[in-house]
């Protein structure tokens, strides 16, 4: 297999098992598990995985004390990330919930003609219709039934949470810390989030079902630890945005699992509105000048090259 083969190959399994976020939670939500529960457990298994990484290559933890603060902001904006999305599993399909937040790419180019002066192409604001256009095709289905907007909202959230974070760590006082050092710091500044929703262990729900268990650490053993892996080596062998558009996949999983495991409906109209999100993403992606902010981070967890 020549190294383009195996970098498609390794692209392709980083999504796929990001994917798979809504295939371990919602047994645990079903189990009796809440959204906050879930995350301390994802965020508290996920932090010694990163910290063992560390060690095994030698790297330092060490950062410098102007960049804590930034650190635990982009912490805070990647727990409320993962928050909102995991809260929006509750108010509407989970593979529409991973969907709509697959919106990240398009808020990062709007944030960064916003804010930072970049130029909003034509093909910017096409994307940006397109991507309007598929999100109306999900509100209103087939039926006549629309979504919750509650869970829209909670998806939106969610996407415009990474977009800044994308934004945020990509900043030069951020640019230079260790990607993996930088990935243990805002795993633990987001973890205290969920410490605090908790109630510092007084509000936990811990399951008694011993298979669970494995539900749990497969959450940060797949979307994390095995895509984290995938998604650097994809990069090294094919680039950065081959890469991201590969994601497209990580929404085709979690809509696959939740057709095929949790029996969720999906509609011709669900199906082109679903395909008209990713189209624009996919589009934006290739054509626009915002793959660099993708490089760090790409999903809930950033895996990108060590340094």
């Amino acid at each position: 297999m020549n190294v383009k083969a195996k970098g498609y190959l390794l692209g392709t399994i980083a999504a796929a098992t990001y994917g798979m976020n809504p295939l371990f939670a919602l047994p645990l939500y079903k189990d009796g598990m809440n959204p906050d529960s879930v995350l301390f457990f994802r965020y508290a298994l996920a932090i010694p995985i990163m910290a063992l990484m560390i060690k095994a290559r030698g790297r330092s933890f060490k950062v410098r004390p102007k960049e804590v603060l930034p650190l635990a902001l982009m912490g805070m904006l990647m727990a409320l990330s993962s928050l909102t999305l995991f809260l929006s599993y509750n108010y509407m399909d989970a593979g529409i919930a991973s969907t709509l937040l697959f919106v990240y790419p398009i808020m990062v180019a709007v944030i960064m003609a916003l804010f930072f002066r970049e130029k909003l192409t034509k093909l910017t604001i096409a994307c940006i219709f397109l991507a309007l256009s598929g999100i109306g095709l999900l509100y209103q289905g087939d039926g006549g039934e629309t979504l919750s907007l509650v869970g829209i909202g909670l998806a939106m959230a969610s996407a415009l949470s990474y977009a800044i974070y994308i934004v945020g760590v990509n900043r030069p006082l951020l640019k230079v810390v260790p990607t993996v050092a930088l990935t243990f710091y805002v795993l633990l500044f987001g973890f205290t989030l969920f410490l605090v929703r908790v109630d510092f262990g007084r509000d936990l729900c811990v399951t008694d079902t011993w298979y669970l268990w494995g539900n749990l650490i497969a959450l940060a053993l797949f979307p994390t630890v095995i895509s984290f892996l995938c998604t650097t080596q994809a990069i090294q062998y094919i680039g950065p945005t081959p890469t991201a558009i590969l994601g497209a996949l990580e929404p085709l999983t979690a809509i696959f699992f939740g057709v095929l495991v949790f029996g969720e409906a999906l509609t011709p109209r669900l199906c082109t509105g679903i395909v008209l999100i990713l189209l624009a993403v996919t589009l934006i992606i290739a054509g626009n000048n915002i793959s660099h902010y993708l490089v760090r981070f790409r999903k809930l967890f950033p895996r990108l090259p060590f340094k």
